[in-house]
């Protein structure tokens, strides 16, 4: 190959390598120059999301239901450290039932019959003579023992036993012989001496 030749190609060469250089050169010098220097990138915002025409991407709130009808909705009290509650309805009152037999009446004292003549009695007969009869509680087979003090009356004198029977009050000599008949009224009792039928009252 000629000389000339070959110094034309080395320096076509030379002149692409000098052109690349300052090339690279200028577009660095560029893009140095276009970006500020000490300033940080700003990040962008999120871009919200499209819910759509009419929604709002705005925070969320909620509310209680209405309750249905014919319940009565409950109050709801704000509680500062923490969620809001609803504040529970009071327990129905409980009713008291209507089985519970009611207390027993007090026992009742017999005022009258056979308990209102025993005790210590003043008998007085038709002739004004007085003596004391004293009729017990105590039983005496069929009878309740009795006994006189005192009495002038014969038949007064020998009463060992008394009775109470529909009513009336029978004083008993030994054998089984009623030696009176009286009948109560008002804290004294008033009759007869059965064998002779003179008055006879007695009174506390």
């Amino acid at each position: 190959m000629p000389r000339q030749i070959l110094c034309t190609v080395a320096a076509l060469a030379l002149a692409a390598s000098a052109g690349a250089c300052s090339s690279s050169r200028f577009d660095t010098g560029l893009n140095a120059s276009a970006r500020p220097v000490g300033r940080p990138a700003r990040p962008l915002p999120p871009e919200e999301p499209d819910l759509g025409p009419g929604l709002s991407s705005g925070p969320v709130t909620s509310a209680p239901l209405a309750p249905p009808p014919g319940a009565s909705a409950a109050p709801v009290v704000a509680n500062p450290s923490g969620p809001i509650m609803a504040e529970p309805s009071p327990p129905p009152p409980v009713q008291q039932q209507a089985s519970i037999a009611p207390p027993p009446p007090p026992p009742v004292v017999a005022s009258g019959g056979r308990s209102a003549v025993v005790g210590g009695w003043t008998a007085k007969d038709a002739t004004g003579a007085s003596c004391r009869v004293t009729l017990a509680s105590t039983p005496a087979l069929d009878l309740y023992k009795a006994s006189s003090a005192g009495c002038a009356n014969k038949d007064l004198a020998k009463v060992t036993a008394w009775d109470y029977r529909d009513g009336e009050v029978y004083l008993y000599q030994p054998g089984g012989t009623v030696a009176a008949r009286l009948r109560p009224a008002g804290g004294a009792m008033d009759g007869a001496l059965s064998k002779s039928g003179a008055p006879l009252a007695m009174v506390r």
